[in-house]
């Protein structure tokens, strides 16, 4: 039987901190998968983790998949990021295209297009509220966690993003993810 929810706890988040050995919150976000017919539902705790806000892990769509999320409730930081290409075709992780910073907050509609990594931070004093139409299917290995047309893996090597965001001077800012070799200059917009 499909078992549409899972919440994503610190200790898997450790993976992809800028301090993994900061506290935060047990729980970082929860989780409801919809299967192939109906939205998914993603909601983030607030607060941080040490000077990082909380935010989603992160992963790249295997093959030709584009997602659309709604912010339903709060507000927050999408981070979009597209891996550079070795010439035999295969994304280099540590070698970054292009970056975005985009401010989000209820009622925008953000459309992802294939092949970028994306995740979002929750950079409000109330729970970040999400609906996306990604796809998930019950016979994956970790349909709800870790669905198949998601890479986790590339994200989890490098320790997160390109750029985290913390809080500095009661305003997020980027701060660069000293693991990616090339990555370009990013601002929050």
């Amino acid at each position: 039987m499909f078992k549409p929810f899972a919440e994503r706890s610190i200790e898997k988040m450790k993976e992809v901190l800028m301090t993994p050995e900061a506290s935060g919150p047990d729980v970082h976000y929860y989780m409801i998968r919809g299967g192939k017919d109906k939205t998914n539902i993603t909601v983030w705790e607030c607060g941080m983790v040490g000077r990082e806000y909380i935010k989603t892990y992160g992963h790249y769509h295997v093959g030709n998949i584009s997602e659309t999320y709604s912010i339903i409730q709060g507000t927050g930081i999408l981070l979009l990021q597209k891996r550079r290409v070795a010439s035999d075709g295969q994304p280099i992780n540590d070698e970054i295209d292009s970056f975005k910073a985009l401010k989000v907050k209820a009622g925008d509609k953000i459309f992802i297009e294939p092949e970028l990594g994306h995740l979002i931070v929750n950079t409000g004093d109330i729970w970040l509220v999400t609906s996306d139409d990604s796809p998930v299917y019950p016979d994956d290995v970790d349909p709800v966690g870790l669905p198949g047309h998601a890479d986790y893996e590339a994200v989890k090597v490098m320790g997160g993003f390109a750029y985290f965001v913390i809080e500095q001077g009661g305003h997020p800012t980027l701060v660069k993810n000293p693991k990616y070799k090339i990555v370009p200059e990013a601002q929050i917009i």
